[in-house]
C-alpha cells in the first residue's frame, strides 16, 4: 500500500509535523510506503498533515483510490493510526 503525504506550508505549526509522520511511519513499517504526495500519481491513501487547527493544506490536486486522512494536531496520531488500520482492514475484505 502506498500513502501520499501532504504537509501544510508550516506558517503556524503547533507541533513537529515531521515527527508525527515518523511515528505513524514506524507504526506501519513494512506495511505502508509513505511518500511525499505528487500530482499525477494515484495513491492508495492520502495523509494530510496540517500544523494548526486551520489545516489549510490544499489536497484536492492529489489522486487517491481510497480515503483521505487529515490531521492538524499531535494528539491526532492515535486516531490517524486507528483510521488507517480500519482502511487497511476494509481493503482486505
Amino acid at each position: 500500500m502506498v500513502c501520499g503525504v501532504k504537509f501544510c506550508g508550516g506558517c503556524n505549526p503547533r507541533y513537529e509535523r515531521g515527527d508525527a509522520l515518523e511515528m505513524i511511519r514506524r507504526y506501519f513499517s513494512g506495511r505502508i510506503d509513505f511518500r511525499h504526495a505528487e500530482e499525477g500519481v494515484v495513491y492508495d491513501l492520502l495523509l494530510v498533515i496540517g500544523g494548526c487547527s486551520s489545516c489549510c493544506a490544499s489536497h484536492c490536486q492529489y489522486e487517491t483510490k481510497g480515503d483521505r486522512v487529515i490531521m492538524w494536531d499531535q494528539s491526532h496520531i492515535e486516531e490517524v493510526i486507528d483510521r488507517i488500520e480500519t482502511i487497511i482492514s476494509d481493503q482486505r475484505r
